[in-house]
């Protein structure tokens, strides 16, 4: 344990808490300071001014990464009849109904997306207590709701991911690997910044984007400048 904090020590040393890092720099840093051998995902923070106490204020969208997530993401899909071999047929690791809605309400949570067809949301409505925290219950504006289920399958596979503001105004949310190149996380970052913007409710007033961060799975937090997401937006 105390060479795991030696550790971190060391690594936080890197990052010079006074500087804004233009995103090449955020990201050969992180690289640098890659403190374990597994492939480590590149985590993004946007700090959004927001009031979250308004309903009309929560920000949430999807985005596709055109070059992937590097994740390979377990997608179940809750559905009945010829459904359940479409979502097979198109890359659903779990299908099923009310056996599956029985297994998750009893704590199984082996699963990162959760799609499901019209007709289940009254079963899958009562999965909130357990779907809920984790950011995994479908809804029609996300595309997880739907009667297209091979699309909503597809997409998740491809790439496609959720982002939503938190109570504190803040969307985490990820851009790939460490491994990638920095062209492919920058063209990640450019779809997920202008995904953002373009979720910008009507009603808020002033600066949208207050801060930004960039971090790994277990490296530092890094601020970048924001001109980072203004050139992206444009890019």
């Amino acid at each position: 344990m105390s060479r795991l904090t030696k550790r971190n020590r060391e690594i936080a040393s890197k990052v010079d808490k006074s500087k804004l890092y233009t995103f090449d720099e955020a990201i050969e840093l992180l690289k640098a300071a890659a403190p374990v051998k597994f492939d480590q995902t590149v985590e993004v923070v946007f700090k959004l001014g927001v009031d979250s106490r308004k309903s009309d204020q929560n920000v949430r969208g999807t985005v596709s990464l055109p070059k992937g997530t590097g994740k390979t993401l377990r997608v179940l899909v809750l559905a009945k009849g010829d459904k359940l071999k479409e979502a097979l047929t198109a890359g659903a690791d779990y299908a099923g109904s009310d056996e599956l809605v029985e297994k998750i309400a009893a704590g199984w949570t082996e699963f990162d997306a959760v799609v499901a067809t019209p007709d289940m949301m009254r079963e899958v409505g009562k999965l909130g207590k357990v779907l809920g925290p984790r950011g995994l219950m479908p809804t029609p504006k996300a595309g997880t709701v739907t009667t297209d289920i091979a699309k909503a399958v597809q997409e998740i596979k491809a790439g496609k991911i959720e982002f939503k503001s938190d109570r504190y105004g803040i969307v985490n949310s990820y851009i790939g690997k460490l491994s990638f190149s920095l062209a492919d996380l920058r063209t990640n970052f450019r779809s997920l910044a202008n995904a953002v913007m373009r979720a910008r409710p009507a009603t808020v007033k002033g600066n949208y984007l207050e801060r930004l961060y960039f971090s790994s799975t277990m490296g530092p937090g890094v601020k970048v400048d924001m001109r980072e997401t203004e050139t992206s937006a444009k890019g």
